[in-house]
């Protein structure tokens, strides 16, 4: 059996270059792209054919999915869930849901998950050897105040490898999940942290050929929000819509 050769970063980087150009001269204000080469398993994360119609009956509801007897505000510290302190950099992360308009979106269900320090999921199919911490899942979720307000308590979570190609590394990020009122309206993206130098080298985040929409993705660190001798703060803001909204996971892209 032949193995294939993976590209290496240097190849990766060459394609994500070239792509940034044609856009810089062609397409300037383009959402993601779904087929982006350099995210070698892109194609296999968006449909290729026409959607087929389903019930939706059997798939929505017309309520919210979630409300706070559901949802305990203990959820939203990834610090507390065991018995003893995980390892890491304690964070506050904190944030509005708004709208276009600047609007509070309120009773909001924000879910997050992420790595542990040391770049480690809790997932049977995460084998990259770095230590898993027994005392932190990586999994919590709130309900926005009245004010689209939310605030979590985690680690910052570390860069770790990933299979793209060569030597592929992915920058420090928190996957967010936000719900709106049933279950077909969920909307996934990620929050990335302020100078990673994997930025320029990692296909996912640079899939977003926009230098401006990309930095929205990107927290702001902020002193005011840091609680002394405990954690640091970082503020990120997600807009759904309008033209300066958080792009999500599963944006169309201009045609």
């Amino acid at each position: 059996m032949t193995v294939p050769i993976l590209s290496t970063q240097a190849d990766v980087s060459l394609e994500i270059a070239a792509i940034a150009d044609q856009h810089d001269a062609a397409s300037p204000g383009a959402q993601p792209r779904l087929d982006y080469t350099p995210y070698r398993s892109a194609i296999l994360r968006h449909p290729t054919k026409d959607l087929h119609h389903a019930d939706p009956e059997t798939i929505e509801r017309w309520a919210p999915c979630f409300g706070p007897q559901d949802v305990d505000p203990l959820e939203a510290d990834l610090t507390i869930q065991h018995s003893g302190e995980p390892i890491g950099e304690r964070i506050t992360v904190t944030g509005r849901v708004v709208d276009g308009d600047g609007r509070p979106v309120r009773r909001q269900l924000v879910e997050v998950w992420q790595a542990n320090a040391g770049g480690r999921y809790i997932h049977q199919r995460d084998q990259h050897p770095a230590p898993i911490d027994p005392n932190f899942t990586g999994a919590g979720r709130i309900l926005t105040g009245d004010d689209g307000s939310y605030t979590f308590q985690t680690i910052k979570p570390g860069p770790y490898p990933w299979k793209n190609h060569r030597n592929a590394w992915r920058p420090a990020h928190i996957h967010f999940s936000l719900f709106g009122t049933e279950f077909t309206q969920r909307m996934v993206t990620q929050m990335y942290f302020p100078g990673d130098p994997l930025f320029a080298l990692d296909p996912i985040y640079q899939s977003i050929t926009d230098a401006g929409a990309r930095d929205r993705l990107v927290a702001t660190y902020d002193h005011n929000l840091t609680v002394p001798e405990w954690s640091t703060g970082y503020r990120w803001d997600i807009v759904l819509s309008g033209s300066h909204r958080t792009l999500m996971d599963d944006e169309e892209p201009d045609a």
